[in-house]
């Protein structure tokens, strides 16, 4: 089996399967007929993992069931407590932090012999593995809180879900709106006259109306316990052929509103379904293993905390078993909405969360790349690996199937 390597860590061994330092190869990351992908490797850890204060859950075949973790140093210790026996509880703490450096039980195993258990088609009971690391938590998500994402909303609308239309129209919204919503603040005055201009066109849309109007888009990506975690697939619902992966920061809240910490997610999204109508927002986006959060949530401390957050830089790799390849990016920096904003637009007195939430904020990729044939897009196929990365949160990494198989 071969296996990148880096000139800055040392090989290790685990199960059969070679590793570099912090970063691991995964075998749950594999075609469906179970070859393995060669060289593809994973880094699960964030660059200063050493500093950073790592929560998640894993499945304790000890207990029958999940167990809350602390990952250091290589190592994941057991922090369930009955204090605090939920992601959610954990973050309802004052200070998440402390808690969870001060209450290292038993060492579940060491990361890269844990990570090498995950086997997403065979989930067997007696081996522990990564869960998402929300639990009891509301999922929910924004939607079109990037300027080019926007354009990618309103193109899908006027397409009606056909891909083969996407090109064509893409041009003329270009033409006609151009990139002059880049630097428009939501809400704004500016932002009025904005949307007057295009009313005029006949190019308003719904998705305009949440991305530079007063009111975010607000919606249930998933329900409690259902969102899969690093490893495991995620799942298409059968009927599209247009569909995308969406690399975003996913923010951990707790009941009070406050944020305790992020994570990375993959809003799997499905652009023929939600284009044909914007009410079909729920069969487009909450299926069996659509919401992918993970690897851990990194707790907000002295080192990390919604600064870091405006600042994140995501990259996301596709990978076929076709030898298809994407990738892509999403910074932060050009969020069209403070983080903090979506968080205040999702909870308040209008709606509370007594076991608080996580919360996708949205994404700039969309991608345009065409993959079956000129002019159609990209879209995914089965047994695609979606590796989305970000310098401090680490890797998440899944495998792409039929939602009724996840």
């Amino acid at each position: 089996m071969q296996v990148t390597k880096y000139h800055n860590a040392s090989h290790r061994q685990v199960n059969g399967f070679h590793f570099t330092g912090a970063q691991a190869y995964d075998p749950g990351c594999k075609h469906r007929d179970d070859r393995p992908m060669k060289g593809f490797v994973v880094d699960i850890l964030p660059a200063d993992h050493a500093k950073a204060s790592l929560v998640g859950r894993v499945w304790n075949p000890a207990v029958g069931g999940p167990s809350l973790v602390l990952v250091g140093d290589g190592i994941v210790h057991d922090i369930t407590t009955s204090h605090a026996p939920t992601m959610r509880d954990l973050l309802e703490l004052d200070d998440p932090v402390g808690f969870a450096h001060d209450n290292q039980g038993g060492v579940l195993g060491e990361l890269l012999a844990i990570a090498a258990n995950r086997r997403h088609h065979r989930r067997d009971a007696d081996m522990v593995r990564f869960l998402a690391p929300c639990d009891l938590q509301a999922v929910k998500a924004c939607g079109v809180t990037f300027a080019q994402s926007i354009i990618e909303r309103v193109i899908e609308e006027k397409a009606k879900g056909d891909a083969s239309q996407a090109d064509a129209i893409r041009q003329k919204c270009l033409e006609m709106i151009g990139t002059s919503l880049t630097d428009v603040k939501a809400g704004s005055d500016e932002a009025q006259r904005v949307k007057q201009a295009l009313i005029e066109v006949d190019m308003w849309s719904p998705y305009l109306e949440v991305g530079i109007g007063p009111d975010a888009e607000v919606f249930t990506k998933a329900q409690p316990l259902s969102s899969v975690g690093w490893g495991a697939e995620v799942g298409l619902h059968p009927v599209s052929e247009w569909n995308n992966p969406e690399p975003e920061i996913v923010l951990a809240v707790n009941s009070q509103g406050k944020v305790k910490g992020a994570t990375l997610g993959n809003d799997v999204n499905l652009r023929d379904v939600e284009g044909r109508s914007a009410l079909l927002l729920g069969k487009a986006k909450d299926n069996n293993a659509s919401s992918s959060v993970g690897p851990f949530i990194r707790l907000f401390d002295e080192g990390y905390g919604i600064d870091d957050v405006r600042m994140a830089e995501l990259t996301l790799e596709v990978t076929g078993t076709d030898g298809f390849q994407l990738q892509g990016s999403s910074s932060m920096a050009q969020i069209s909405r403070d983080p903090l904003d979506l968080v205040s637009q999702t909870c308040g007195a209008h709606h509370q969360y007594p076991d608080g939430f996580c919360l996708f904020l949205g994404t700039l990729f969309a991608p345009v790349q065409d993959r079956r044939a000129p002019g159609a897009g990209f879209t995914h196929e089965l047994g695609d690996i979606v590796r989305i990365k970000e310098p401090r949160l680490g890797a998440l990494c899944n495998q792409v199937n039929l939602s009724p198989s996840c």
